[in-house]
């Protein structure tokens, strides 16, 4: 299914531990694996497809996977939360692809729930995710994805490269090339998006 790239050196993925607990019968393992891994996955798949009850589904099938895996899971291949992040991007791609082919207009999807008080706070928050949504969509798919895990998610460049499945150099350049295409699509609407004295 998903090839696990070779990790050098002894570090210890205590995601792995949890795992093999939860393999060997330690339902409590699963939950605090779920607790520690859920909410970057699931903020992941939310930005990805600006659909949180679409995005709770991708990350549910996401998890789902992982229980599957846990018997022959071999530590030291892959770190856990690499490999699930993984399958919660390649999930949103695929669910992506089939929006595509239906012509959904990006209008349609629904945005995703914000817990920030003030009306003023939410509009303005609403207003920049839309239009980092839209730029986002226009860039090529392989340049959105690097660009969403670098700068939304925070992760680094190797473990982007391991989601991915490419060298980080091929990350490096994607990233760049996407910042550069999102800095001309949004650079007309600093105003508008309250970025008028950056």
């Amino acid at each position: 299914m998903f090839q696990r790239s070779r990790r050098s050196g002894p570090e210890t993925d205590p995601d792995a531990d949890l795992l093999a607990a939860y393999a060997a019968g330690d339902l409590s393992a699963a939950r605090t694996l779920a607790r520690r891994l859920g909410p970057g996955a699931l903020a992941q798949a939310t930005r990805m497809l600006a659909d949180r009850t679409e995005a709770e589904d991708v990350v549910q099938e996401a998890m789902l996977r992982l229980w599957r895996q846990a018997p022959g899971w071999r530590t030291g291949e892959a770190k856990v939360s690499t490999w699930l992040y993984r399958v919660v991007a390649n999930l949103c791609t695929d669910r992506l692809r089939a929006r595509r082919r239906k012509d959904v207009p990006l209008e349609a999807v629904a945005e995703p729930e914000d817990d920030r008080p003030g009306a003023l706070a939410d509009m303005q928050m609403r207003t920049r995710h839309a239009a980092l949504s839209a730029a986002l969509a226009e860039l090529p798919e392989r340049q959105a994805q690097a660009v969403a895990l670098r700068h939304l998610e925070g992760l680094g460049n190797p473990e982007i490269a391991a989601i991915m499945d490419i060298g980080v150099e091929a990350v490096e350049s994607l990233t760049a090339r996407g910042k550069r295409a999102l800095a001309a699509l949004l650079a007309g609407r600093k105003e508008e998006l309250g970025f008028a004295d950056d």
